[in-house]
């Protein structure tokens, strides 16, 4: 389907509905090629990439699982292109590569290219692909992951682009990882289906909660509270989107009040960055949008707080030592979550899976081959036999 892209300009493409889109930018050979947007995700890629990080991280545990795991793709190479400021998104997904023995080399400023010579964008993304087999993309603008994917589906040697955030728009890896963080905060509490989520702060702009809540809409019950300053509210088309789907939501100005119906908070700094674009200045960050120290009375004894980093004020340092407190555990479900996703995209999804089973037969568990458990989201019952059946082999 790729190749039909040529069959259209990119302004023509860019004009297509998201949908069309998506399914132009698919490969016959694999489901899951570029990573662009939440949109192109359904419950059972949420659920196999939830398995396969588990393996993953189980696997790499013990020095022989985790070289088997640096040997599958060290054959390949990745180009990290970071044309915006970045760290926790960068690293992880460098330390990713690292875990599957994929060699990596990065662009993190346009200056230093030739695209201060005047070279164009697609001139760039064509000069990457001849020398890298996938490329994780990071740019202030929006549509320019999806700009990328196009050019690369008109030339003669298409890799795989991964939309490591793109403008206000989309933040799909990110929403991947805190998908996985949920799951994992809910896996004795029922998962994330009927469960209330607590977005506050600027979310207008804000990328991770625009993809996350579409992915959101994929487990049953879900109920979402909007809660930001006024100018900062979520954009029309994703409520549009949340409401095509069934999805129950409410917008308040009044986050203190949300906060004990909550069992998930996501919280969220000013997107400043983007002020001088939309000609305004923003405050650093807003009172009363702020989750402080002494607000934790209020929460429930097993919410999750979650949050994309870098914070300001509006998530008090405090609150870092408290169980409930998520974020640090979201930002290294990171590393996992990507290197999961870029085993399924390079073609290693089906190897590591057939180690898992390998030990699994020797640990004397094969149930865990039975599918339903492979996505069960009880620790104990799946993970631990295995991990201490790999804890003595080293």
């Amino acid at each position: 389907m790729s190749k039909e892209c040529r069959n259209f300009t990119w302004e023509e493409f860019a004009a297509l509905p998201l949908g069309q889109r998506n399914l132009l930018h698919c490969r016959e050979e694999t489901d899951i090629y570029h990573t662009l947007n939440a949109e192109q995700f359904d419950r059972p890629a949420l659920d196999r990439i939830y398995t396969l990080t588990n393996i993953i991280r189980s696997i790499s545990k013990t020095k022989n699982g985790a070289t088997y795991l640096a040997n599958r793709l060290r054959h390949q190479r990745a180009m990290l292109y970071f044309a915006q400021a970045s760290t926790r998104t960068y690293l992880s997904f460098k330390t990713a590569c690292d875990i599957l023995g994929i060699r990596c080399t990065d662009v993190r400023d346009t200056s230093t290219s030739s695209e201060v010579k005047g070279e164009s964008f697609g001139d760039t993304i064509r000069t990457f692909s001849s020398y890298f087999d996938v490329i994780v993309m990071r740019h202030s603008g929006e549509q320019m992951a999806e700009h990328a994917a196009y050019v690369l589906n008109c030339s003669d040697r298409p890799v795989p682009v991964l939309n490591a955030g793109s403008g206000k728009d989309q933040h799909p890896t990110q929403a991947l990882l805190d998908i996985y963080t949920l799951r994992r905060s809910f896996e004795t509490e029922g998962g994330i289906n009927g469960k209330t989520i607590l977005f506050a702060g600027d979310l207008a702009r804000g990328r991770t909660v625009r993809s996350l809540s579409k992915l959101l809409a994929l487990f049953d019950n879900v109920h979402i509270i909007f809660s930001a300053p006024s100018g900062f509210e979520m954009k029309s088309d994703v409520l549009q989107f949340l409401d095509a789907k069934g999805v129950h939501y409410i917008q308040t100005q009044d986050f203190l009040s949300q906060l004990p119906i909550a069992d998930a908070i996501y919280m969220t700094r000013v997107q400043d960055e983007h002020d001088s674009g939309e000609n305004r200045t923003s405050q650093r960050s807003y009172a009363d949008f702020s989750l402080r120290y002494e607000h934790l009375a209020l929460l429930k004894p097993k919410c999750a707080i979650l949050h994309p980093l870098p914070r300001r004020d509006e998530l008090d340092a405090k609150i870092d030592n408290d169980p409930r407190a998520k974020y640090w555990r979201q930002e290294r479900n990171g590393m996992w979550t990507r290197a999961a996703l870029l085993a399924i995209t390079m073609g290693a999804e089906l190897q590591i899976q057939e180690y898992w089973r390998d030990l699994s037969r020797q640990a004397s568990h094969t149930a865990i081959i039975d599918k339903e458990l492979l996505r069960s989201e009880d620790d104990d019952k799946l993970w631990k036999p295995i991990e201490r059946y790999l804890s003595l082999q080293n």
